[in-house]
């Protein structure tokens, strides 16, 4: 990139100013500081690990095994039997865990 030699320079005083001139307009906007989230909204829907979920009712329709999937012996999730990389010992393994 090529530099100007003979453009006046700004001294530290000037940038200085520049800022504090932002700061200003800065200043004067009325949603610069306004928080979009409620915290204390926020912290009731938060959950703490190991907290006590047993008045908790599952909200999920769980569904048992089909025909066209297997549990991967690795990860143990329900995958889809078109992801079985290998079998060992009787027992299917998925693609992410061979």
């Amino acid at each position: 990139m090529a530099t100007d030699y003979d453009a006046p320079r700004k001294s530290d005083d000037d940038i200085a100013e520049d800022s504090i001139e932002e700061l200003k307009t800065r200043r004067n906007d009325k949603n610069s500081g306004k928080v979009d989230e409620d915290e204390a909204e926020a912290a009731e829907a938060f959950e703490l690990p190991g907290a006590d979920l047993s008045h908790e009712e599952l909200t999920v329709r769980v569904l048992p095994r089909q025909a066209d999937e297997f549990t991967c012996a690795g990860c143990f999730l329900v995958r889809s039997r078109s992801q079985i990389a290998a079998t060992r010992d009787g027992k299917d393994y998925c693609i992410d865990c061979v």
